[in-house]
């Protein structure tokens, strides 16, 4: 941004993040309350999360999306050099490599980042597609396609080898969004889904018809992730029950603020919208449904005016996986998904998930930054 030129913040995305912000603290504190003697100043760390983000949001906005773009393919590989370094040198916590240990901070999550990055990644390079190719070929979009294919494989399975499944579907689902977009022939989506659903509906084969013949070809570790993966749809599970519990007794307007009855794990992190639900009830939970809503809604609208190519790709691999995140975080709260552990973006506790997400945030203000200066020129 020039020095003397006035920033223009796009106030319908900030103040309903404002008010995400204000939930998420109070959230954070009701679980703290759950957990108990576990707790461990979750909210605190949440404010301290969220100040440092806000002072990236402040960064960036100094640096631009331009200065971003240019050193897209530094940030990939950095980023997969440190999905790579994790698997090699990180400590082993809850039977996964997913974090580093910083010493007076806390953990630190290289995936949560490589979202955003992938985002960028892809925005630059179906751009540059865009722009070589005007009328591609489809042998043009092929060689693309294989080129994608190759850029998203490294960091997916680096990220499923920590093991990380519900990320690596956040990145397959980002690739097929922004394709999608992109405006790529549809028989390509048509083949991919058909390879995917033989795949899947050969792994599952085995799974149900000789578990130790799974074992055996695809590990314990998989076998164990599947299992978690279906168990939702018989309705039980400890966390889950308790979970729908505590929703369910809220009632019309929830036990009131800290007062959750019930305990269930995770409820900073997985369960967060249970802990909500139970303290502020039905009406609550569409109050927040609502700004969810509103704030997508938003979003989508900047990615519709924008005048930039790059932008709008960018953008729509941001609401896909936001949109993605919000309905697997709440829907697996209710039961109607399975659960993954994908947390809902702004509001469950997590330093390296939620400076990622205001890092998106402050990509998303210097795209309606620019938009406003475009109208005035």
């Amino acid at each position: 941004m020039k020095k003397g030129t006035k920033y223009h913040i796009d106030y319908t995305i900030l103040i309903p993040l404002l008010l995400m912000v204000i939930i998420s603290i109070i959230s954070i504190h009701s679980a703290e309350g759950i957990l108990g003697s576990d707790a461990n100043n979750y909210m605190m760390k949440q404010l301290i999360w969220y100040g440092i983000g806000f002072g990236i949001i402040y960064l960036i906005t100094r640096f631009g999306n331009k200065n971003i773009y240019r050193n897209t393919w530094i940030f990939y590989w950095v980023g997969n050099i440190l999905l790579l370094l994790l698997l090699l040198f990180g400590p082993t916590i809850n039977n996964a490599k997913c974090w580093f240990k910083i010493p007076y901070i806390g953990a630190f999550q290289p995936s949560e980042f490589m979202k955003i990055i992938l985002i960028i990644t892809l925005g630059s390079m179906i751009n540059k597609f865009r722009e070589d190719c005007d009328n591609p070929s489809i042998k043009n979009e092929f060689v693309f396609l294989i080129k994608v294919l190759i850029i998203v494989a490294i960091p997916s399975i680096l990220t499923f080898l920590q093991p990380d499944t519900g990320v690596v579907l956040i990145y397959l689902l980002i690739t097929f969004v922004m394709l999608f977009i992109a405006g790529i022939r549809y028989r390509w989506f048509i083949l991919v889904l058909l390879i995917a659903g033989i795949g899947i509906g050969g792994i599952l084969g085995i799974y149900f018809l000789n578990s130790d013949l799974f074992i055996k070809i695809f590990g314990t570790s998989f076998f164990l992730r599947i299992d978690r993966l279906l168990d939702w749809s018989s309705g039980s599970g400890y966390q889950l029950e308790n979970g729908l519990t505590a929703i369910g007794s809220g009632g019309w307007l929830g036990f009131g603020f800290n007062n959750t009855p019930i305990y269930f794990p995770e409820p900073q992190t997985d369960f967060i919208f249970a802990v909500y639900a139970s303290n502020f009830g039905f009406i609550g939970s569409l109050l927040l449904i609502g700004i969810i809503t509103f704030f997508d809604i938003r979003i989508i609208a900047l990615a519709i005016r924008t005048n930039d190519n790059i932008d709008k790709y960018i953008i729509s691999g941001m609401v896909g996986m936001l949109i993605y995140q919000q309905v697997q975080n709440i829907g697996m709260t209710f039961g109607l998904i399975p659960i993954t552990g994908i947390t809902l973006p702004f509001i469950s506790y997590g330093g390296s998930s939620l400076l990622s997400y205001l890092i998106m945030i402050a990509i998303i203000f210097n795209i309606a930054n620019d938009q406003v200066k475009y109208r005035n020129v």
